[in-house]
């Protein structure tokens, strides 16, 4: 995938979370049943970094559960995190406006707050535009983790609904064409609070197994969960290596 195009999805993504985070975050007042399932497996005591946290109900949940480790969320949109910090005392919770496109650069300023014994990034790397983007930002996970960290995340499974299929959309309205992107990538429409358009890349499992090799990971854990079906996300647990 050229620049240009990477630039105008990580852009489309952009506009869309700052003008519908608002409507966004009203979708989202809980957590996933796939996430539950993670969390009731915690130890408890987990320094977490949390990639995409969103309006921060990731980290509401976890204070609810009594967890005792640091917490660190991370997103670019500043209107999801504005609702972030409407988090329950009892947690070591903090929020940073952060570019994940970017988490590279500013790695050695997470890696200097601690080591992380968990990274999570749930419905996340499926807004990360090209192959050398992902392996860029896994790599970078890969650092962060302490020996032995687990990185533990979910992507969307859209095309099992039927539904959701419906909100696919030509990518010339979004000014591009088949050609400009890769395989596996959509532009969905949103159509709660006015009309927007989002960048989503449909992973497969053996692309996830090949990101995992590529950024020394090996997969440890992998389920669908989420939805009526209980498929529309798929879920892995990585171990650093």
């Amino acid at each position: 995938m050229k620049l240009p195009t990477v630039q105008r999805l990580i852009e489309l993504n952009r506009q869309f979370y700052t003008d519908f985070g608002e409507t966004f975050s009203a979708t989202r007042g809980r957590i996933q049943p796939g996430v539950r399932r993670i969390l009731d497996a915690l130890d408890g005591d987990e320094a977490l970094l949390d990639l995409g946290c969103g309006n921060g109900e990731l980290a509401r949940t976890l204070a609810r559960d009594g967890h005792r480790g640091a917490y660190l969320g991370l997103d670019f949109s500043l209107p999801l995190l504005a609702e972030a910090e409407s988090v329950p005392e009892g947690i070591s919770a903090e929020f940073r406006e952060v570019d994940l496109t970017k988490l590279s650069a500013i790695s050695g300023q997470l890696s200097a707050i601690r080591s992380w014994k968990l990274v999570t990034a749930f419905a996340v790397l499926h807004h990360i535009p090209s192959q050398e983007l992902r392996l860029d930002i896994l790599e970078t996970v890969h650092e962060l983790l302490a020996p032995g960290g687990r990185f533990i995340h979910s992507n969307w499974q859209f095309l099992n609904s039927p539904r959701l299929r419906q909100r696919v959309r030509a990518w010339s309205e979004a000014g591009l064409t088949e050609a400009d992107v890769d395989e596996g990538d959509y532009l969905l429409d949103w159509r709660s609070g006015g009309t927007g358009l989002r960048y989503v890349h449909h992973f497969s499992q053996a692309e996830l197994s090949a990101l995992a090799e590529s950024s020394e990971f090996k997969i440890a854990e992998t389920f669908y969960s989420d939805g009526k079906e209980r498929n529309l996300a798929v879920y892995q647990e990585w171990r650093k290596r």
